[in-house]
């Protein structure tokens, strides 16, 4: 069993859901050395989320950003958090909603995603920060 890890720091992106899977594979290059094995990758923030979906069409991840503005507005009145502004406890929501890690097999030395599928970098702030990623991998 061979176990690797790596911090992946990413640069700051608008709000919005981003493509990163290529960020993510680029980052742990020893993945190619497994036949069969595990990558989580772990978020630590609690502002932003990971998730998988579609990788082609950019429409979808507009949808999903007016998706998650519709279902969690920002300035609610019932909102007891709002420290850094009218989008805080709104991207606390949708972190919690989304999660913070994906975790996806490895076959033949790479990611196993299906045909469409992508990493996303769920950003849920005005004013984005740099994001840090937990990447680990283990495997054979």
């Amino acid at each position: 069993m061979k176990i690797f890890q790596e911090i992946l720091q990413l640069a700051p992106r608008r709000r919005g859901f981003h493509l990163i899977t290529a960020d993510v594979t680029n980052a742990v290059a020893p993945i190619r050395e497994l036949k069969t094995g595990i990558c989580q990758v772990f978020i630590r923030h609690t502002s932003a989320s990971l998730t998988l979906n579609e990788n082609a069409d950019p429409t979808v991840r507009a949808d999903f950003e007016t998706y998650f503005n519709k279902a969690v507005p920002e300035n609610d009145p019932d909102y007891l958090h709002n420290d850094e502004g009218p989008d805080d406890m709104p991207a606390h929501l949708k972190a919690a909603l989304l999660g913070s890690s994906v975790i996806i097999p490895i076959r033949n030395g790479r990611l196993a995603l299906g045909a469409w599928q992508g990493i996303y970098l769920c950003e849920h702030r005005d004013r984005a920060h740099s994001r840090e990623l937990v990447i680990t991998v283990w495997g054979e």
